[in-house]
């Protein structure tokens, strides 16, 4: 997550102090007139605008990344949501505060979050939940309920929804409503929607029931669109590698598993073999390399023919990769050993019913990395994918 972002959050939590004090359990905005309150909608760490229109009963968060170039903007919708809330109820450790909104969006998969926090924090990964988007034909309601929120009377408790990353075209999020109340967990009702942890968490091998190694992995080089990458060389080694131009393809023979449902998160396991960067650029996420969904294009492709154009048929790359990154990664300084890579629930449900047809990988700036590819000391350098199913 940018450190602009994290910027603007610490920044606004103390230029919307209000003045009113709180007077009930509940703040509800149903856009069904004028808001009932100000909304802020900033935008950050890229070239991306945004504005909140008001129309049909409902609020449309309309975000335009259109002259973005990099694709790791943020931009959030965000009130101020303490004036309506007692917040004397959160001194007794059975009352949370829980965020909820009714949504409906524009281009899927992708996801959103929804955040809260006050004048007084300063860890802004803490009470945030990334949520699932799967489809754009249906509303999803999603809430998320926090865990030891610190709110005391007198304190401005500010919430969100935000988009991270979504590409470089126009976007619209429906809001049908947007609440944030108190709640007894030990009385209230599970929270809605596909939760996606923020930050993820770190897997381990062990955790996993299912190890399914890649069936085919492949490159391709948007500079030279009709040539085959199969003869990619260090020195007698094939590996696969990505960096300004090329990007690194990889499916999995999942049939098996296609009418199972997915348990929990997965892992993506890989091996570096080398890598090169700029150092000393103080730019966003300028060294990480970002994994995502394979969503179109040729799904059959192998290894000794694919070429940019034969895997895109001629569509464009947003259309056949998901832009939304399913995680941006760093890469260690020490080489030959395995990257444990979490892989949400969610990504892993659509590779497992064919949705999603694999995993592309491609740096977010000047970086040059090279991993494993070919079996090595018993196949223990290939990349292997984990996950659990249900029972």
């Amino acid at each position: 997550m940018g450190s602009s972002f994290l910027k603007f959050l610490f920044l606004t939590t103390f230029t919307c102090l209000l003045v009113n004090p709180p007077v009930t359990g509940q703040f509800l905005e149903t856009f069904d007139s004028s808001p009932s309150t100000e909304w802020r909608t900033p935008t950050g760490d890229g070239e991306a605008e945004s504005d909140l229109l008001f129309e049909n009963g409902s609020a449309t968060f309309v975000v335009d990344a259109t002259n973005d170039r990099r694709n790791i903007w943020w931009a959030i919708m965000q009130t101020t949501v303490s004036e309506q809330l007692d917040l004397e109820q959160l001194a007794d450790p059975s009352y949370e505060l829980r965020i909820e909104a009714r949504v409906r969006t524009s281009h899927a998969p992708r996801r959103i979050n929804l955040h809260l926090n006050t004048q007084r924090t300063t860890d802004f990964h803490s009470h945030l939940v990334e949520f699932d988007l799967p489809d754009t034909t249906k509303w999803h309601t999603v809430s998320m309920t926090t865990s030891g929120f610190d709110g005391r009377p007198g304190d401005t408790v500010n919430g969100h929804i935000a988009l991270m990353d979504w590409g470089n075209e126009i976007y619209r999020l429906e809001v049908e409503y947007f609440r944030v109340d108190i709640v007894n967990t030990d009385e209230a009702e599970p929270d809605h929607g596909e939760q996606v942890v923020y930050p993820p968490p770190e897997p381990e091998p062990d955790q996993f029931e299912h190890t399914v190694p890649v069936a085919d992995a492949g490159m391709i080089d948007r500079q030279f669109p009709g040539i085959n990458m199969s003869g990619w060389r260090f020195g007698n080694r094939s590996v696969l590698t990505t960096d300004a131009t090329k990007m690194i393809l990889m499916r999995w023979e999942l049939d098996e598993y296609k009418d199972k449902n997915v348990s929990g998160y997965g892992m993506l396991e890989l091996t570096p073999f080398h890598t090169a960067k700029t150092v000393g650029a103080d730019i966003p996420e300028y060294d990480q390399v970002r994994l995502v969904e394979v969503l179109g294009g040729d799904s059959s492709w192998n290894r000794d023919e694919v070429t940019f154009d034969s895997f895109t048929h001629g569509q464009p790359l947003n259309r056949v990769l998901n832009p939304q990154m399913i995680i941006d990664i760093d890469l260690p300084e020490t080489m030959d050993q395995p990257v444990q890579i979490h892989i949400p629930r969610p990504v892993l449900q659509r590779m497992v019913e064919g949705k999603t047809k694999g995993i592309a990988l491609y740096p977010l700036g000047p970086l040059h990395a090279s991993f494993y590819f070919e079996n090595r000391q018993d196949g223990k350098h290939q990349p292997r994918l984990y996950f659990n199913t249900e029972h």
